[in-house]
């Protein structure tokens, strides 16, 4: 199966962790490879990396050796739709996804979009929460901090640009935040 490869490390500040792999960004192997896709706008609008940011394998790199910033899936499977994705997709990947966190320890796992935390959380810890809301979230990931913010996808259009930027403004202040050593 073709997918795209996990930009994960050590100490990392943020894993950026999306639903799946769509066939464009498959083709493109870039995560939010579609080009209507708000997320690398919203990246640039909220100063998570630079105007001038490539997201292309040494882009990624980039982010992740400089920027601390990582990439992974809650399934690794790319469908042209979150719908086209089973049961069993999630019950296969999410434990996987677990074990990431548990072995790479990021200090913030950033979801994009509440169906895909909820995913997770459902198969990769057998919970199934009532609600998520947006924004931080009041438990943590045995430590990991955990912000979910809406689907940059373009058919959740129920979220302007500016208003996907800042919530990315909100992720950023969390990392600061965290990285200063204050976790309140």
């Amino acid at each position: 199966m073709e997918t795209l490869p996990d930009y994960l490390d050590h100490a990392l500040d943020l894993v950026v962790i999306g639903q799946n792999p769509s066939p464009a960004s498959i083709a493109r192997q870039c995560y939010y490879g579609n080009p209507r896709n708000r997320f690398w706008p919203a990246m640039r609008g909220a100063g998570l990396v630079p105007e001038d940011f490539t997201p292309d394998a040494d882009g990624f790199r980039w982010l992740l050796d400089h920027e601390r910033i990582g990439f992974t899936d809650v399934v690794k499977k790319p469908t042209p739709g979150a719908g086209d994705l089973k049961a069993r997709d999630f019950r296969e990947w999410a434990p996987v996804l677990d074990g990431h966190l548990n072995r790479y320890r990021p200090r913030i796992a950033w979801f994009n979009g509440k169906g895909v935390y909820q995913s997770y959380l459902r198969y990769g810890h057998g919970v199934k929460p009532d609600a998520i809301e947006l924004g931080e979230q009041p438990e943590t990931l045995d430590g990991i901090h955990v912000f979910v913010t809406p689907n940059p996808s373009p058919a959740n259009a129920a979220f302007s640009l500016d208003v996907l930027t800042e919530w990315y403004r909100g992720v950023e202040r969390l990392r600061r935040r965290v990285k200063d050593g204050n976790h309140e």
